[in-house]
């Protein structure tokens, strides 16, 4: 196939492009941290809706987890069409009933921005090949999913997921099997990510917002290791039961790597992360009222050259093609439109109880939340929330770091909770969907939606999470 014919810059994206000219004439939101200001600035005035506007979401979730399951055939042929279908009854009732454009635009940008991060760490990672020829032992996996861990907080846990799952895929051939991938998405996708601001998009906003850049491992390590080291010990029982016999081979021992280039582009996304006006003043703002900045233009601009730059013998080793990605545009357009309703909601229902809220609250109800919602504004919202305690507001970056300085369990929790229940669907977190639909293209039988849940991460995950909530924030507050 040609090349260039094949690489379409996401299908998802020029979609959402499309909807975003329709909203041109909005105030400027190049930057996911000017879009919550304006947001939050005219949340007064805005009507919220109704609660049966969250159908739409809740109908997506439902056919994400049943579609794969029950009608295959027809959710893999059409689930572009419902994402959108969904996704514009959303953005029909806020634009002609309820007259509200910065919250679809807030939610648009976002997306932009999300997108850009995800398109880009993708590409770039996918013209690196790592091959490991070393045994497959329950200790070697352990070392390779701490690593994981460990680098997911230097190039985020989307660079570290792709970087990182086909090699892990390889290293296990002979004796692969669903737990490996999931406890992958658990660790690598997920909880990894937790120790600082690149590691995670809702870490990095609260950054864009002024948490200062070290508060984060200063103030989650020592919940982060326990944790870590809990799954760790759950998947290394999983993987000493793993006895089935299977043909020994030798090993060479040797770990190899090529595309060294694309290196390069990760270490270009990386400081392209921090290119926006609210981190540095001097960076302009585009004009027009542009949903993007200055920073995803770069990242748009790595997909490009890094991908027709990138060693063709690499990209078929690694079976890199555009699919997992272009999965993951449609269904996260659909969701980010369709959960404006449901984020308004709660965060009408956060401010208006906040003085009932403690740490625990805070802390179960951000991780519940961020793993059928977004993240990044779950966490956002009870941010707000919890500096409203105090009567102090999320939009003022000396505020946001006074707050830091006066009571750091709320913001531990939220932090805490936004990034460690991503693991616990699907699409709690973006590289989720990409580490399962790459594992299924490589022949792995991934379980569904709802199997994913009631076999692995609420059985696993919940208890773990639960003695967290007991050492850390149960009764403070």
């Amino acid at each position: 196939m040609n090349r260039m014919l094949k690489y379409k810059i996401l299908p998802g994206i020029f979609i959402a492009l499309f909807f975003g000219t329709l909203n041109v004439m909005a105030a400027d939101m190049s930057s996911v941290a000017d879009t919550l200001q304006v947001a939050q600035q005219t949340e007064h005035i805005a009507q919220l809706p109704p609660f049966y506007m969250i159908i739409p979401f809740v109908l997506l979730l439902m056919m994400i987890a049943t579609g794969p399951l029950f009608y295959k055939h027809f959710w893999e042929k059409h689930y572009p069409k419902i994402s959108i279908i969904l996704g514009g009854f959303v953005v029909v009732y806020y634009l002609s009933v309820l007259h509200n454009h910065h919250s679809l635009m807030h939610s648009f940008t976002e997306y932009i921005s999300f997108i850009a991060l995800l398109g880009s760490l993708f590409v770039a990672s996918g013209g690196i090949l790592i091959k490991v020829d070393r045994e497959s032992t329950p200790m070697a996996n352990v070392l390779f999913l701490l690593f994981g861990a460990v680098i997911s907080n230097i190039i985020g846990t989307t660079g570290a997921s792709m970087l990182l799952i086909r090699p892990f895929i390889k290293m296990n051939r002979e004796r692969l099997r669903p737990y490996h991938i999931i406890f992958f998405i658990f660790i690598v996708s997920n909880v990894g990510g937790a120790l600082t601001p690149i590691g995670d998009p809702p870490l990095f906003l609260g950054f864009l917002s002024g948490v200062p850049f070290f508060w984060v491992i200063d103030n989650v390590w020592f919940i982060w290791i326990p944790a870590l080291l809990m799954i760790l010990a759950v998947f290394y029982i999983f993987d000493s039961l793993n006895k089935e016999e299977y043909e020994k081979i030798e090993y060479s021992g040797k770990i190899e790597f090529k595309g060294l280039k694309n290196l390069g582009y990760l270490a270009i996304i990386i400081i392209s992360v921090f290119i926006d006006p609210a981190v540095i003043p001097w960076v302009p703002k585009l004009p027009f009222g542009l949903p993007f900045g200055i920073r995803e233009i770069i990242m748009f601009g790595v997909i490009y050259f890094s991908y027709r730059g990138a060693d063709t013998e690499i990209l078929k080793a690694n079976e890199f093609d555009f699919e997992p990605i272009k999965e993951v545009a449609y269904l996260f357009i659909g969701i980010f439109a369709t959960m404006v309703p449901a984020l308004e909601l709660i965060a009408e229902f956060a401010k208006d109880h906040a003085d009932k809220l403690n740490a625990g609250v805070f802390y179960w109800a951000t991780g519940t939340l961020s793993a059928v919602l977004d993240n990044t504004p779950t966490y956002m919202n009870f941010l707000s929330a919890a500096m409203g305690k105090y009567a102090l507001v999320v939009t003022d970056k000396v505020q946001v770091a006074h707050f830091v300085s006066v009571d750091q369990v709320y913001l531990q929790a939220i932090s805490v909770a936004a990034v460690f229940f991503g693991a616990i669907t699907y699409i709690g977190n973006g590289p989720n969907f990409m580490v399962k639909s790459i594992s299924e293209r490589a022949g792995i039988k991934m379980p569904s939606f709802f199997t994913y849940m009631i076999k692995y991460s609420l059985v696993i995950l919940v208890p773990i999470y639960a003695i967290i909530w007991l050492l850390f924030f149960y009764g403070k507050g």
